[in-house]
């Protein structure tokens, strides 16, 4: 409690009305990889309490405050409106919570999908690492189905059991993948978060299909 209280991204996050530091870890690594641009539909999966999303409103804030893009939250738990953001309550696995994304965009599809999602972690090493590998899983299949082409994808994951095998599943599925490190993120944490451009072409999904 000590060292969080007195953590300067903590503070900051204060004093700047973010509703947690991990706002910072997306400002950081926008900051180095130009992710978020004007104009863009933007999906911010597991998005409570809301950081990602508010910081997503400021960069595609235009003339006068209004949002020149979409931004589009979705989460299991409830979240403070964030002005500007439309936020959907409901698990993205379920069909009818996909079937009300897609009538939010009318068809469109996201030119970024954020996800700092983490499952809830048991201190078993094997099966937090399964519950993790899922959740990327899962942020994967969304961006087969969401992602524009020459989209991106940005998820948190950690070092350790499971690690590799979610770096292959980006290597499968995007043309480029990065690993980000953001010093926001705490020097001890094995938390990390991978960046995947560009969605690989992929043959017809379909029984038997070559490739598969």
């Amino acid at each position: 409690m000590h060292a969080h209280l007195n953590d300067p991204y903590v503070k900051l996050a204060q004093q700047r009305k973010y509703r947690s530091r991990a706002a910072f870890k997306l400002i950081e690594i926008d900051e180095q990889d130009r992710l978020i641009r004007p104009g863009q539909v933007v999906v911010d999966l597991g998005s409570t309490p809301g950081s990602w999303s508010q910081v997503l409103r400021e960069k595609l804030a235009g003339p006068g405050g209004t949002v020149n893009g979409r931004i589009v939250a979705i989460d299991i738990l409830p979240m403070e409106p964030v002005d500007g953001v439309d936020f959907l309550l409901g698990d993205f696995r379920e069909d009818s919570v996909l079937e009300q994304f897609v009538g939010m965009l009318d068809g469109a599809k996201a030119d970024l999908v954020l996800s700092d999602m983490a499952p809830n972690l048991s201190g078993v090493g094997l099966a937090d690492a399964a519950r993790m590998g899922h959740l990327a899983e899962l942020a994967v299949e969304f961006c087969t189905r969401h992602l524009k082409p020459q989209g991106a994808l940005v998820i948190k994951c950690f070092h350790g059991s499971g690690y590799s095998q979610i770096v292959e599943l980006f290597k499968r599925t995007f043309v480029t993948v990065a690993v980000r490190k953001p010093k926001a993120s705490r020097a001890e944490s094995a938390e990390t978060y991978l960046l995947g451009r560009s969605l690989k072409h992929r043959a017809a999904e379909s029984p038997g299909s070559p490739g598969g």
